[in-house]
């Protein structure tokens, strides 16, 4: 059974930072990509931030440069830096793995954003 433990949501002020962390465990054969998808209230799920087990990373527009995606995959674990948080990137995180049979979804973790 794979599980996916999300960490490090919160309260903060706009400009602040926050770190988030997903661990995948379980049997998993094959990651290709973790990363972090966001639902704010009203609107649909968005891709935030993806990274390959080969570490190519790719980014919304809209976090670009503010957002850092890293991975060990020795833990099977993915993280997201979030500086300069803005009240716009308020939502819901979720944090995926892809692997080759399937995608796995954790269960999300609030980001609240005050401006």
């Amino acid at each position: 059974q794979v599980q996916l433990v999300e960490s490090g949501g919160g309260l903060v002020q706009a400009g602040g930072s926050l770190r988030l962390s997903c661990a995948a465990s379980g049997s998993i054969f094959r990651i290709n990509a973790m990363g972090w998808y966001r639902q704010a209230p009203g609107k649909q799920r968005d891709l935030v931030a993806v990274i390959t087990s080969g570490g190519n990373t790719n980014y919304a527009d809209s976090v670009k440069g503010r957002f850092t995606i890293s991975r060990d995959n020795a833990k099977n674990t993915v993280y997201l830096q979030m500086n300069s948080l803005k009240p716009e990137d308020q939502a819901v995180y979720y944090c995926y793995v892809r692997a080759v049979v399937a995608t796995y979804w954790g269960q999300g973790t609030q980001v609240t954003v005050s401006s």
